[in-house]
């Protein structure tokens, strides 16, 4: 039998952990010494990629790191720069370097285990995804097991992943995209009566999308309950008429 999948937009991204930018512009102070000229050029950086200028974050960060060698987070801000511009090479030496300087930074590994998780490179995502969970100061740690499991539906190892969605939910039972992911993968392996239960859970928390709804509406069709089908797509039309899921819902009659 072939399974039946669906692919809610926006449900397999990862959630990445990371350091927070500050609003502080303009050039470093003449009077700066070297540590804050890094922390400067390293916020310029992180803010440079967050608005894809990527030329001009790459090079702030290389100066950032210049002046501060030891900066774990720049390293791996500059990596997810070079991943940007499309080079693997200088993105992996870079993540490479955060990890040398920083071992037990938990960030740094869930973004490195990321990294190894587009490659394909499972079994190294997975050894960094567990780092990350495993430390004693991760208080996220349920963002981190959400993205091992979400890489291990890409896999595809999915007894894997709904270990590692599990243990986020058991981290924290409300966590709106673990509850998601569990939802769908509960739908992929056809067991629809679970894969509603987890998507009810996700809707008492979360703020409702098109695509949840949708979502719901495919469930439950595939329950034959044709009344809660209805309103899903109801609620879908009235409050999202303009969304591609709507003008799905309307072309099929």
């Amino acid at each position: 039998m072939t399974k039946s999948k669906l692919i809610l937009p926006g449900a397999t991204f990862f959630l990445l952990l990371t350091a927070c930018v500050s609003t502080t512009t303009g050039p470093a102070p003449m009077e700066a010494d070297e540590s804050d000229a890094a922390e400067l050029n390293y916020q310029l950086g992180a803010r440079y990629y967050q608005n894809g200028k990527y030329e001009l974050a790459r090079d702030r960060l290389l100066l950032s790191i210049e002046l501060e060698p030891k900066n774990a987070v720049a390293h791996s801000t500059l990596a997810l720069t070079y991943e940007a511009l499309g080079n693997i090479r200088l993105a992996t030496a870079s993540y490479e370097e955060a990890v040398r300087v920083a071992p037990r930074n938990f960030d740094v590994q869930n973004t490195y285990a990321v990294f190894f998780c587009k490659q394909r490179d499972f079994d190294k995502a997975q050894k960094h995804f567990e780092k990350a969970a495993n430390h004693p100061e991760n208080d996220n740690a349920e963002v981190t097991l959400t993205n091992a499991g979400i890489c291990m539906v890409q896999k595809p190892d999915l007894e894997l992943a709904e270990r590692y969605f599990r243990q986020a939910l058991d981290r924290r039972s409300n966590f709106a995209e673990a509850l998601l992911q569990m939802c769908l993968l509960e739908y992929q392996q056809e067991d629809y009566l679970a894969s509603r239960a987890f998507l009810q859970r996700f809707m008492s928390t979360s703020k409702t999308t098109a695509g949840v709804l949708y979502l719901g509406a495919q469930i439950e069709q595939k329950l034959g309950d044709d009344r809660a089908r209805r309103e899903y797509e109801d609620q879908l039309i009235r409050d999202f008429p303009t969304s591609p899921e709507a003008r799905k819902v309307l072309e099929a009659g």
